[in-house]
């Protein structure tokens, strides 16, 4: 099922938060001035040039997993995983080490991969709550290589868009030209990759139409200008604004009408590039180059934007406008407020910095139902056939592709699944409201545990419905059963077997009697 957005007028700019503490918590929801609520979400994204190095053992404080607010999403993008020739084989057929880090530590936490792209050393992770999963469809993604000649992918983007509960976002991980000369093809790079990437979406075919877009990543901007003695003074004495002005991200904004419809949170934390690595000391060979924020995460929210066919704005009468716009407000309301802007200086594998964004959306949401409800029928049970029932309660572009998977509690993403049937091929029943897929027993896990199912649409490429959690009952669970039931059996035998002897032959007096 897709969703067309309709567009709103210019909504106030972003708040920003001018120091690196984050923002005293936000009500789960806040009445608009029109008296209808909207729903805070709040993303959590790290930027990190990784520099081929393994992943440290130990992530928590790079996703804040101490923090009494839990994030709603969380968005890693790293720069130059290792990508050698065997590893890069064996990335394609398992997990990468960083992927992995990240699966086992948040998996526990309730939380699954979304989906990920990688494009050699670029590789971009989302990862959701699982009770948001059903309500973020049209997950897709996309990749532009701008190394050597466009056709080497260690320089270029990558991109996954997705539609939350209705809204578009994108998000964008790019690692661009390296040096400072480099400022002019930086900017082409970007502009080139905003104008190829496309999506196979009526809600947005590229990168600008969606609703909000994040773009972050090695952007690899310097500090132009300054000596590298000033910059260091002003790194030492924490007076980060005097080098703003020189920022080359910065003066390009000034110039580039793309890169000024991007807003970004002041930098208010030391420079990320260049370190020695393993220290916490820029960069003390014979280079010695200048630091910089090379590593950014920059947000855009899409202006007003006329649909197709509509009016000019200046023949719209007054009430019609204020009455469009209060009718847009109401249902597409969506707002973004950045609450932390920071690096972490506790990593030091890499000779980057990890840069840390912190999001709170206000938004309404345009759906608040699953589009399909399923459950599973009855006991399951390692030792018989079972039986799931699902119910559309939407239309959606249904396929013979898609397909229910059984996961345990706590699966880490889509593909973690311990089995899965085929949704057409399985079903064995079939009403105008409830399907009926059967299960053969060969198919469910003798282990047991606790487990659910979900729906995956092959045409939206994403999970529209989860079971509720239930017990699968394994061969060991079963024994007690099964020894229970043996002694009825032989309970059973034992009564049939006195039964049928003619007590007749134990009565006083009589021959057979004597011997007792």
């Amino acid at each position: 099922m897709s969703f067309t957005v309709v567009s709103v007028d210019n909504l106030p700019e972003a708040e920003m938060i001018q120091d690196n503490e984050e923002q005293p918590g936000v009500q789960l929801t806040e009445p608009t001035r029109d008296g209808y609520e909207v729903e805070t979400f709040r993303i959590h994204m790290v930027t990190w040039n990784v520099a081929t190095a393994d992943p440290p053992d130990n992530v928590t404080p790079l996703l804040h997993l101490n923090s009494s607010k839990s994030p709603d999403l969380y968005v890693i993008g790293l720069q130059e995983v290792y990508s050698g020739p065997l590893r890069f084989l064996s990335d394609a057929l398992y997990d990468d080490t960083w992927s992995h880090r990240f699966l086992s530590t948040l998996a526990p936490r309730n939380y699954i991969k979304l989906s990920a792209i990688r494009m050699q050393g670029l590789l971009l992770l989302v990862f959701s709550k699982l009770e948001h999963v059903p309500f973020i469809r049209n997950i897709q993604t996309a990749f532009t290589r701008t190394g050597v000649f466009r056709y080497w992918g260690n320089k270029g983007g990558v991109s996954l868009r997705l539609s939350l509960y209705g809204h578009t976002l994108c998000f964008l991980n790019c690692h661009l030209a390296a040096h400072m000369s480099y400022v002019t093809e930086r900017v082409e790079e970007f502009e080139y990759i905003m104008d190829t990437q496309l999506f196979d979406s009526k809600e947005a075919l590229r990168i600008a139409d969606h609703r909000l877009v994040f773009w972050f990543g090695d952007l690899n901007f310097r500090i132009q200008d300054h000596n590298i003695h000033f910059v260091h003074s002003c790194i030492n004495n924490q007076t980060y604004n005097l080098l703003w002005s020189k920022d080359q991200l910065n003066m390009m904004k000034k110039k580039e009408q793309m890169l000024q419809e991007f807003e970004e949170g002041p930098l208010n934390f030391p420079p990320t590039y260049k370190f020695d690595v393993n220290s916490n000391h820029y960069d003390t060979s014979t280079k010695k180059r200048k630091p910089a924020w090379t590593d950014r995460i920059l947000w855009r929210l899409q202006p007003k934007a006329r649909l197709p066919g509509e009016l000019h704005e200046n023949m719209i009468a007054p009430d019609m406008k204020r009455g469009r716009q209060l009718g847009q407000d109401k249902e597409y309301t969506l707002k973004i407020r950045q609450d932390l802007y920071t690096s972490s200086e506790e990593y030091s594998i890499s000779d980057h910095k990890p840069v840390i964004g912190v999001f709170t959306l206000e938004l309404k949401k345009m759906f608040a139902t699953p589009l399909v409800h399923l459950q599973a029928e009855g006991e399951w049970r390692a030792d018989s056939d079972a039986t799931i029932l699902y119910r559309p309660l939407e239309s959606f572009p249904s396929s013979t592709w898609d397909w229910i998977g059984l996961y345990k509690v706590g699966f880490s993403s889509v593909s973690d699944y311990i089995t899965f049937v085929w949704v057409k091929d399985d079903e064995v029943a079939f009403n105008e409201e409830v399907i009926q897929v059967y299960v053969g027993k060969e198919e469910i896990p003798v282990q047991g545990g606790e487990c659910l199912l979900c729906y995956y649409s092959s045409v939206l490429q994403c999970i529209i419905g989860i079971s509720d959690s239930f017990k699968v009952k394994s061969k060991e669970d079963l024994l007690p059963e099964m020894i229970d039931g043996l002694d009825r059996i032989l309970e059973s035998e034992d009564s049939q077997l006195w039964y049928d002897v003619d007590v007749s032959l134990f009565e006083p007096g009589s021959p057979e009697s004597q011997g007792f």
